[in-house]
């Protein structure tokens, strides 16, 4: 053999051997794990923490005794409302908060003894849309490969009953809205997972009908088609939450419960007459994500409750600035689209979010030391629920203390319905704030006016709010 080729040879060899022994060499050998092993004393505190874990949760072993200070629930300044609601089995926290905002004004402004929009109203056209916002985002795309990440985007997603504001300025923008007993919830809407999974199976099945259609098919006659599909998922949607009103009547009572007004509506007119704000133009959507840069405009790619809506599209703030919007909504009596990283040191028993409630540190003989653009990063946080931001507790100097949100688990979950937020975990773990225009300051309207950076859908981010 000639002396080079065996020298090729021998050293593709050697290179082989040596990227096998580096594979090799990076699993867990002998040595390793008595290493590894090591780091376990079996102490006497080691034996009682395993043992009292054996048969507790570990965030039922966590909970702080060193953290004295009680969170009582005054707050120095408070937005007025009545009632609490449940969002039940469902993914609609976004859906009862944006509700929540408007039915806090009503009440206040009309001094009603309390009142309740037709979440499941809403919810009808939420899912509707959705599913057109799917179909013809195939139909947009039926010529690329199903390997193509927004083609694969879109059949990993193609409907979900979470969401976040857009839906709530879209939806209701364009369907109005009706009083709760006018459309009252279904078992489906309280417990949308068999339905949603229905809906989701059907969708991907017209889905690839949509992609086998010949690419010369007239635009007419994929409409058509598409309109048929739609026809089917209508039916679905009104077996499971009934059909939505075209026109109701609907009686006000004053404070004491007696009869002030008996009036005939459609959704639309009774929005315009109880809501009536533009909802679209009125409203800046804030964002802390120190991720990405502040004091820029960003807009997520297909983050959007309509195929003819709005996308996402936030300005990225300190905390700070957002805190100094939120207080000023609240001392002019106006509740805010609030979402959160809503798990993190949730104590459900008292209804707080306070980063001294739980010592896992402590207890597992470790640190967790990542701030909050390391959490961001490594996807250990994100935004997951959204709640209505009513109230703030200020110091003599103005400064923040604590926050209360009115959340939609219930009148008897945490705190008579609420959560009880610290200002420090508002800081580690909120994420977004919908706040009107009028709060805001001029040199961060300016920002509307930026060209957004532009963000695709499939950011893990932004993913729907439940």
């Amino acid at each position: 053999m000639n002396r080079k080729i065996f020298f090729s040879l021998l050293v593709g060899v050697s290179v082989i051997a040596e990227t096998a022994f580096a594979q090799i060499s990076g699993g867990i050998d002998d040595a390793m794990m008595q290493g590894i092993k090591n780091a376990y004393k079996n102490t006497s505190a080691d034996k009682a923490i395993r043992n009292a874990l054996n048969a507790n949760s570990i965030q039922k072993l966590a909970v702080s005794a060193d953290q004295k200070d009680v969170i009582d629930g005054y707050f120095s300044d408070r937005v007025y409302s009545r009632g609490v609601t449940d969002q039940k089995a469902s993914g609609r926290c976004w859906l009862f908060t944006g509700l929540n905002v408007f039915r806090a004004k009503m009440i206040d402004k009309y001094k009603l003894p309390e009142f309740e929009f037709s979440q499941n109203y809403n919810f009808f056209y939420d899912q509707l849309e959705k599913a057109n916002l799917f179909l013809q985002g195939v139909i947009d795309t039926r010529q690329k490969p199903m390997s193509d990440q927004m083609v694969e985007w879109l059949f990993k997603n193609p409907l979900s009953d979470g969401g976040q504001f857009t839906g709530i300025s879209d939806i209701i923008g364009k369907y109005g809205v009706v009083p709760k007993e006018v459309m009252n919830e279904t078992f489906a809407s309280n417990n949308t997972s068999q339905m949603a999974s229905l809906l989701k199976l059907k969708l991907r099945e017209y889905g690839l009908q949509l992609r086998e259609l010949p690419v010369q098919t007239d635009m007419e006659d994929i409409k058509r088609i598409k309109t048929e599909m739609l026809g089917t998922m209508y039916r679905m949607l009104v077996l499971n939450l009934g059909e939505p009103p075209l026109e109701f009547t609907w009686t006000r009572k004053d404070i004491n419960g007696k009869p002030v007004e008996t009036k005939q509506y459609t959704p639309k007119s009774f929005y315009n007459e109880y809501i009536g704000k533009d909802l679209t133009n009125g409203y800046v959507m804030l964002m802390n994500d120190p991720t990405r840069e502040y004091y820029k405009l960003y807009e997520i790619d297909y983050d959007r409750h309509m195929y003819d809506g709005y996308n996402w599209r936030y300005v990225n703030l300190p905390v700070e600035d957002i805190k100094k919007m939120a207080i000023a909504s609240i001392k002019d009596s106006t509740a805010m689209y609030f979402s959160c990283d809503v798990t993190k040191f949730l104590n459900r028993d008292k209804g707080t979010l306070d980063l001294n409630n739980y010592d896992y540190e402590s207890l597992m003989g470790t640190t967790f030391g990542m701030n909050k653009k390391q959490r961001v990063q490594s996807f250990a946080s994100g935004s997951s629920h959204a709640m209505t931001l009513v109230a703030v507790d200020l110091d003599d100097s103005g400064n923040p203390i604590k926050w209360l949100l009115e959340n939609s688990w219930g009148a008897t979950n945490g705190y008579k319905g609420h959560l009880i937020m610290t200002d420090r975990w508002f800081d580690e773990y909120m994420f977004r704030l919908v706040v009107e225009k009028k709060y805001v300051p001029k040199k961060i309207l300016n920002i509307l006016s930026q060209t957004p950076v532009r963000l695709p859908a499939w950011d893990p981010m932004f993913a729907p709010e439940k």
